[in-house]
């Protein structure tokens, strides 16, 4: 038997915790201060309005839809619409690509595990610009400490999905989700209060049009659809447990007003904390690692908050790899006799291996190279820049193009007004958002 979310705002809960993870509370912060800012914070929120939500309504349709499993449901709404079985390919691209992205990404869990320990001993106490990069670079290339934050955060992930959606997933992200907001209050109430607040509003959101760039757009489009989790499946199969008779519109609204709130404070509450200690706040991917325990160790209580902020980003993380291995789990055990326990198990151990190597890629493997890349930024890039934005396109095609439009209705269950306005974003505007941020991201657009 198939399960099922016991009520709309646990599935709402879920899938807000499978979107909220590194991108919002690591990459969206640094993403904004590298593009300069309110520029790159307004073309993202008009992106996420334009493409996030229409597709992740369109997703969620699909999984509904289909009560399947990626690969399967793509088949069999395929069949329903008289279409060819070819399309289960998106479910088979997005399995895999989830499995890809959790290998990596729970290596940079792992970084956020060590970082917890380091911030409860008072390691960032008064810590110096050239000790924090040399914290951060000795740490990376130590392959043992490595693998033993990769392997505790991946019999994290699998234990939680072993259990199932009732028992883990829902379980899960009742305690998690509600505990990353409270946390995350908490240090937005620390920056206000020994933070530069004011400076963090104007950075973020005093409109300053000259630094809207055809980067700063194209970056904003493409983090305002992989920061909720679109195209591999996962929202999907998430969909797929949803009860009929809740309205997928509205979940999807507070889905996307859920992840967009929680990456916007965050964003406050960092660069107000940056600013207060004179940082750079365009310091890159390593904002979180390098230049935030400099910023704790010289504030008061910061070996406290320290401690907070890098729990809330575990979370965050934790909530996110869950639904990444999810797609994979349901296809395996709905197609064979394994188990969710037994699949679940072999499925972590096919990560961790694949995770192993994308941790040596930082010290003994950092040689080794295919296609001009090491193994974690092949990952990366493999599914970043080609899978996910491949099949949300596929995704939306099929919705609008191949699907029967009375399907669509029926799962919508929108107005003439309402649906007219999906199907001309689905039809138009996601796929034209996608294909400029999946051809720059692949070097084939000459703006940048």
């Amino acid at each position: 038997m198939r399960g099922h979310w016991s009520n709309r705002w646990v599935f709402v809960m879920a899938t807000a915790g499978s979107a909220v993870g590194l991108g919002n509370i690591w990459k969206f912060p640094y993403m904004t201060g590298v593009n300069g800012g309110s520029a790159f914070v307004l073309i993202y929120l008009l992106c996420v309005a334009l493409i996030g939500l229409p597709l992740m309504m369109t997703e969620i349709m699909l999984g509904r839809r289909a009560q399947r499993n990626p690969v399967d449901g793509m088949a069999h709404l395929a069949a329903e619409a008289g279409s060819t079985g070819l399309w289960k390919v998106i479910g088979y691209m997005g399995v895999a690509a989830g499995l890809f992205i959790l290998a990596f990404y729970s290596v940079v869990a792992g970084w956020v595990l060590d970082y917890v320990l380091r911030a409860v001993s008072g390691n960032f106490l008064g810590m110096t610009a050239e000790e924090a990069t040399n914290q951060f670079s000795s740490f990376i290339a130590k392959p043992g400490e490595l693998l033993l934050w990769h392997t505790t955060f991946m019999v994290l992930t699998m234990y939680v999905v072993a259990r199932g959606v009732t028992s883990g997933l829902e379980r899960a992200n009742k305690i998690m989700m509600p505990s990353l907001v409270v946390i995350l209050l908490v240090l937005l109430g620390y920056s206000l209060a020994v933070g530069d607040i004011r400076h963090s509003l104007e950075f973020m959101f005093t409109p300053d049009f000259s630094k809207i760039t055809p980067n700063a757009v194209l970056s904003a489009m493409g983090h305002s659809f992989f920061t909720l989790s679109l195209g591999m499946g996962s929202v999907m199969v998430y969909g797929s447990y949803l009860q009929r008779h809740a309205s997928i519109a509205r979940a999807s609204f507070y889905i996307v007003l859920a992840d967009t709130a929680i990456a916007l404070v965050a964003g406050i509450t960092i660069f107000a904390i940056v600013f207060a200690n004179q940082l750079e706040p365009a310091a890159g991917p390593g904002l979180i690692f390098q230049t935030l325990p400099i910023a704790f160790g010289h504030m008061p209580g910061g070996t406290l908050f320290a401690t907070l902020f890098f729990i809330l980003v575990g979370f965050a993380a934790w909530t996110s790899s869950i639904s990444l291995v999810e797609p994979a789990i349901s296809w395996i055990t709905e197609n064979t006799s394994l188990g969710r326990r037994n699949t679940s198990i072999a499925v972590g151990i096919i990560v961790w291996l694949m995770g192993v190597g994308a941790l040596l890629s930082f010290n003994a493997w950092s040689e080794v190279k295919i296609v001009g890349l090491n193994i974690f930024d092949l990952l990366d890039k493999l599914t970043t820049n080609i899978m996910l934005p491949l099949g949300g396109l596929l995704m939306a095609i099929f919705a609008v193009w191949v699907m029967h439009a009375t399907h669509a209705q029926e799962e919508l269950a929108l107005n003439d007004k309402h649906y007219r306005r999906w199907l001309f974003a689905t039809r138009y505007v996601v796929p034209a958002g996608i294909l400029l941020v999946f051809l720059n991201l692949v070097g084939w657009l000459p703006l940048i």
